[in-house]
């Protein structure tokens, strides 16, 4: 396939990645080529996790997080390092054709890092995860969100829901760069705390499964390298569901279900990108510590962090079948 001038080499597009509706590995890769323009602002400069199902969703899975080798020479890359010493270079999806790419390796989900690839240490919005442990709970996750919302306004900050295209939902804020990973979840600790002070009948942030009594306000997520599934990312589940954003006034009435690969094309067409305007609304959570009932750090941001220019793999490659051969 020729995207924007980029030749993309694909296999195997027949090939059935979900049996129930019928679709294929190429409807999934035509679904991400089609919604690139939506699906970009939310990818582009992360670090990518992948997660690959090369049978579909009924077949077995397996993660990835280093760049496999060769890949094209025009797919960017970043070189990680994390704490324990060990390094990966993750892919970055920054156009159309790198979304066919990864989609051609039977990538369905869209997992992205938080932050962006020139300041890793730094995210650029805070997460609220609503996680049900139990299938009657979706009308309690709807009711959290709310809360959560009105949390939110209350702390000015732009607030961005979507379902996680699984069982949960997502509420997005977006911050300035000034804080690092654990400032940032030490400061939405404090805010699911109060979102379970509100309801806690139906909202838990207790960390033990076995524990729980209620929908998990999960404020953990805004680790250094974990990830979600981006807006309007597919989900691997029978009926190919989608992580879409929502008006806020769809969330009382929402169900998971209402959004798929094979609807999301005709939802965007009537509502439009729902996230437009989403990372102009920044705001730094510096100032609003007190608000929350904590105290700033007092360390003050740190120098800012760049990651080493990403490692040659396709030298290395070859270097290494020169090797080989001698």
């Amino acid at each position: 396939m020729r995207i924007a001038g980029r030749e993309v080499a694909l296999t195997n597009q027949d090939k059935v990645f979900f049996p129930e509706p019928g679709l294929t590995k190429g409807d999934l890769v035509r679904y991400y080529v089609d919604l690139a323009e939506l699906v970009l602002p939310h990818v582009s400069r992360r670090p990518i996790q992948m997660k690959r199902y090369p049978n579909g969703v009924e077949g077995e899975f397996f993660y990835q997080k280093r760049v496999p080798v060769p890949h094209p020479d025009w797919l960017e890359t970043v070189h990680v390092e994390f704490p324990s010493g060990r390094t990966a270079d993750f892919p970055v999806l920054n156009e159309a054709a790198a979304l066919a790419w990864y989609a051609n390796l039977g990538c369905i989900e869209v997992h992205t890092w938080h932050s962006r690839i020139d300041d890793i240490e730094r995210p650029d919005y805070l997460l609220i995860d609503l996680d049900p442990s139990a299938d009657d709970q979706w009308p309690a996750v709807r009711e959290i969100t709310l809360v959560v919302k009105d949390v939110m306004d209350e702390l000015s900050l732009a607030s961005f829901p979507k379902t996680s295209g699984a069982t949960g939902m997502h509420i997005l804020a977006p911050i300035v760069r000034d804080l690092e990973f654990p400032e940032v979840r030490r400061f939405a600790k404090a805010l699911a705390k109060e979102v379970e002070r509100r309801v806690p009948k139906i909202a838990t942030t207790t960390w033990a499964v076995k524990d729980r009594t209620g929908v998990f306000v999960d404020y953990g997520q805004n680790a250094r390298d974990r990830t979600i599934a981006s807006a309007y990312s597919i989900r691997p589940t029978p009926d190919a569901r989608a992580s879409a954003p929502l008006r806020w006034s769809e969330v009382k009435d929402v169900e998971p279900a209402d959004f798929t690969l094979t609807t999301m094309r005709a939802r965007v067409k009537k509502v439009g990108d729902l996230t437009a305007d989403m990372w102009d609304r920044a705001v730094s959570l510096a100032p609003l510590f007190e608000r929350v009932g904590e105290k700033p750090s007092g360390k003050g941001p740190k120098p800012r962090k760049r990651t080493g220019p990403p490692r040659d793999w396709r030298a290395e490659y070859e270097a290494k079948k020169r090797a080989q051969l001698s």
